[in-house]
């Protein structure tokens, strides 16, 4: 049974959350505070942090930072306050695996720590803090914005190259477009869920992908969209 500590200073929130992790099979512990939760990452020895941003005294993301800083990649899951561009960029600079916005979904929150455990790699730096990421020939340079097929530079626009950043950062886990809009593009933004798959054409064709037997982008159908192969941390 995977282990959850679950950080948050909002009582009524960990009252809601933990029964219901519970029930989903998780063995759940929470904090009340940043401080708190260092202590009880340190005795709970947790499989995945739930962790809110905005606390008194330690943030969430200061939190992040010094289990970083320590050496500890158990996995993080940030609850975000604002679902803006530069929120959830913060959020994985700091070190998490992944973020999620108040308010959300139960679901999704378990969805999200299963997605999560299903990558983390024990002892290990996350992906969502690599540099580069690798699958195969595929390379993508998350610093300076570039990627890489078999040392060609690939010509990517900036919404195909985070799309194939997210899709890289989540392999394996069916992403719904829905989801992809509001990560890539934002909600404010005023584009349909066809402009998701017109960037995942135009990404299939820079990568000499095929649609129906695809090395890369699968489709699911009614679903959404997931990267096929195994994606690891270079650096």
């Amino acid at each position: 049974m995977a282990k959850i500590l679950l950080v948050d200073d909002e009582e009524a929130i960990t009252a809601e959350l933990r029964p219901f992790l519970e029930r989903g099979g998780f063995a759940v512990a929470t904090a009340r505070d940043g401080s708190e939760g260092l202590r009880m990452i340190q005795s709970f020895q947790p499989d995945l942090v739930v962790l809110d941003v905005i606390m008194p005294g330690l943030n969430g993301r200061e939190v992040c930072r010094r289990l970083r800083a320590m050496g500890n990649w158990t996995p993080v899951i940030m609850l975000t306050q604002v679902g803006t561009s530069s929120e959830r960029a913060l959020s994985l600079e700091e070190g998490a695996d992944d973020y999620l916005n108040k308010p959300f979904d139960p679901f999704e929150l378990i969805a999200r720590i299963k997605s999560v455990l299903r990558r983390a790699r024990s002892g290990r730096r996350s992906l969502a803090s690599a540099r580069r990421l690798v699958f195969g020939s595929l390379t993508l340079d998350r610093t300076s914005r570039r990627a890489f097929l078999s040392g060609r530079e690939l010509p990517l626009t900036s919404k195909s190259l985070a799309l194939l950043e997210y899709l890289m950062l989540h392999h394996g886990e069916v992403i719904p477009r829905e989801r992809l809009l509001d990560e890539i593009w934002g909600w404010d933004y005023p584009v349909a869920t066809r402009a998701v798959d017109v960037r995942v054409a135009e990404l299939r064709k820079t990568l000499g992908d095929n649609a129906e037997h695809p090395r890369y982008v699968e489709t699911i159908v009614n679903e959404g969209y997931r990267f096929v192969g195994s994606v690891e941390a270079d650096a």
